[in-house]
């Protein structure tokens, strides 16, 4: 685990378990164990996408890491990150050595696909860190503000709040916030900031439909 969330789909996290140490150590068994079965089929192209997509993930974790609890995180930043956490492991068929328009047939409405998907899917999940069943979602509400992220909806309240709005708004980013992310939102009632990721989800989701027409037909 890379943070302290302690439930994640109605369970208990590896986190919370057995301790961030053990949870670290065996999601790096993982990941080495996935690159030796890859060697084992000796096909180059494979090892560099899965090299290329390993990294830029890992790109998204650190840049996350130097936005958290900065109230002055840009949404084009913010949104960078998250094509580099969700959004970037769906490239098909395509490493960063091939120079053709093409590595297969269909891959690149296919990476578009998984491009604003992973996006969309990102930006509810964003959306649902406010106002969620926390039975229902299997996630305890909060947690992303607790540790002092800026996700979408506050980055744009920020924006569009007025001076006390922006004011409890930064005051949270920086110290996290500890009590419900719920209440806390109902309390300082920042405009928009849901209603606005919401509706970028749903666009983002309606480009990603779309960039299946490209593909040919099929059973």
């Amino acid at each position: 685990m890379v943070d302290a969330s302690s439930l994640r789909r109605g369970r208990h996290t590896a986190n919370q378990v057995f301790g961030n140490p053990a949870s670290v150590l065996v999601g790096d068994f993982v990941y080495s164990r996935a690159f030796q079965m890859m060697a084992g089929l000796a096909c180059q192209p494979v090892m560099e996408i899965m090299a290329e997509a390993t990294n830029v993930i890992a790109e998204g974790e650190v840049l996350q890491l130097m936005n958290a609890h900065n109230p002055d995180t840009t949404e084009q930043r913010y949104l960078d990150v998250i094509y580099r956490k969700t959004a970037s492991s769906s490239r098909p068929g395509r490493s960063r050595r091939d120079t053709r328009a093409s590595a297969a047939p269909g891959a690149p409405a296919l990476a578009a696909y998984g491009r604003h998907l992973g996006t969309a899917y990102q930006l509810v999940d964003d959306v649902l860190d406010y106002r969620s069943n926390p039975q229902e979602r299997g996630k305890n509400l909060g947690d992303d503000l607790a540790e002092g992220k800026p996700t979408l909806p506050l980055i744009h309240a920020l924006k569009s709040g007025n001076e006390t709005q922006r004011a409890a708004i930064r005051r949270a980013i920086e110290q996290g916030a500890s009590s419900s992310s719920s209440w806390w939102w109902r309390r300082s009632n920042p405009p928009g900031g849901l209603d606005y990721t919401a509706r970028l989800a749903r666009e983002e989701l309606e480009r990603a439909l779309s960039s299946l027409g490209a593909l040919p037909h099929s059973l």
